[in-house]
C-alpha cells in the first residue's frame, strides 16, 4: 500500500500536468459556463480545466493523510496477544520505514482502516474523473462540438462509419462504479466483525489489489486522453459565447455601478430578456435607444461590458475567471508542482 499511494500520487502530478499545459494554451479561450447544464456565464477555459487541477490537488493531499495510516507496522501483534519472545518492534519497525507500530495487537491484526481509507480516497479520485469523462464526452457530441477526440483515444462504430466514439471517457465514468463497489464491499465486510481475526479477510485482497489497479489505470488513460487525445475548438468554443444571455449579470451589474439598486436592475433586466427573446434578439442586437428606454443611464459603454471576452476579464477577483487571476492561478499551480 505504502508503494501503490507514492506512485499513485505521482501519477495524479502527472495528471495535473497535463491539465497545466493545456490550461496554458487556452487562457483566452472562451467556453460558456453552466449551472444546472444551462447556459450561465462565459469563463476562460483555462479556469475550467484549472477546477480539475484543484479537484487532483485535493486527492493528492488525501493520499498523503491515509499513508500517515498506512505507515504503521503490525509486526509483533502475533495472532492476537503479543508474543512471549523479547522482541523490539519499534526497532523492526524503523529498519522497515515505518513511522510507528500499533499500539494493540488485537488492532493490529484485525484493522483494515487503512484499505477503506484507500478505496474513499480511490473513489473521490474517480469521481474527478467521471465528472471530467462526462464533460469530455459532452463537449465531443455534435451538439457541442468544444472538441475533436484524436484516433488514439476513440473508436469508430461497428456499423456506422462517421461515428468516432469516446472510449476512454466512457471506459472511465463506467469504471467508477467498480471502485466505489470495491468501497462498498469492505464497509459492508468490515461492519459486523468481532476482534481479532475472521476468515471473512480474506475478502479484503479483491477489493484491494483491483481497487488499486482500476484507479492507477483509469488515471493513466485520462492523463494520455488530456495530452495527446483531444483537440478543443477555439473557434466554436468562441462562437457559443456569443450566442446566448450569458452576459445579463453584466448588465445588472453595470446598471449597480451607475447607482441604481441590484434588485431593480435584476428585474429590469429579466424584462429585457424576456422581449428580446420573443423578438428573436441577443442583448447585443439592441440600439442604444432600446437600452436607454429601459433606462437612461445606458450609454454606448454597455456594448464593450456585455461583450464575452470583456464579461470574463471583469470577473478579477482571487479565484476568479478573469484572466490575470487565471494567469496568477496557473503560475502559483506550477510552483505548487
Amino acid at each position: 500500500m505504502r508503494e501503490q499511494i507514492i506512485q499513485l500520487r505521482q501519477q495524479l502530478r502527472g495528471f495535473q500536468t497535463a491539465l497545466l499545459t493545456l490550461a496554458e494554451q487556452h487562457v483566452e479561450t472562451l467556453i460558456p459556463g453552466y449551472t444546472h447544464l444551462q447556459r450561465a456565464q462565459p469563463l476562460s477555459l483555462a479556469h475550467h480545466l484549472l477546477a480539475y487541477v484543484e479537484m487532483t490537488q485535493r486527492d493528492w493531499e488525501r493520499l498523503g493523510d491515509v499513508y500517515q495510516r498506512v505507515n504503521i507496522s503490525p509486526l509483533g501483534c502475533g495472532a492476537l496477544a503479543g508474543t512471549t519472545f523479547p522482541i523490539d518492534r519499534h526497532y523492526s519497525a524503523e529498519k522497515l520505514g515505518f513511522e510507528r507500530v500499533y499500539a494493540n495487537s488485537l488492532d493490529g491484526v484485525s484493522d483494515r482502516d487503512f484499505a477503506i481509507e484507500f478505496l474513499c480516497a480511490a473513489s473521490l479520485i474517480m469521481v474527478h474523473l467521471s465528472r471530467l469523462s462526462e464533460e469530455v464526452i459532452l463537449w465531443a457530441s455534435e451538439e457541442f462540438s468544444f472538441v475533436k477526440l484524436k484516433d488514439s483515444c476513440a473508436t469508430g462504430s461497428s456499423i456506422m462509419p462517421q461515428k468516432k466514439n469516446p472510449d476512454v471517457p466512457e471506459l472511465v465514468r463506467g469504471k467508477t462504479g467498480r471502485v466505489f463497489g470495491h468501497l462498498q464491499g469492505m464497509l459492508v465486510l468490515m461492519k459486523g466483525l468481532p476482534l481479532a481475526y475472521n476468515k471473512d479477510l480474506q475478502e479484503d485482497k479483491e477489493a484491494l489489489l483491483d481497487g488499486v489497479k482500476t484507479v492507477r489505470s483509469c488515471v493513466e488513460a485520462m492523463t494520455i486522453l488530456m495530452q495527446e487525445g483531444l483537440e478543443f475548438c477555439p473557434a466554436r468554443l468562441n462562437a457559443a459565447v456569443t450566442e446566448d444571455f450569458s452576459n445579463a449579470t453584466d448588465v445588472a451589474d453595470y446598471l449597480a455601478a451607475k447607482g441604481v439598486p441590484f434588485r431593480e436592475a435584476y428585474n429590469k433586466v429579466g424584462k429585457v430578456v424576456k422581449t428580446s427573446l420573443a423578438a428573436g434578439k441577443l442583448l447585443k442586437d439592441l440600439s442604444l435607444e432600446e437600452w436607454k428606454i429601459i433606462h437612461p443611464a445606458f450609454e454606448l459603454d454597455i456594448y464593450e461590458a456585455i461583450a464575452p471576452r470583456q464579461v470574463v476579464a471583469a470577473r478579477n477577483s482571487y479565484g476568479g475567471t478573469g484572466f490575470e487571476q487565471v494567469r496568477a492561478a496557473i503560475a502559483l499551480a506550477k510552483q505548487r508542482l
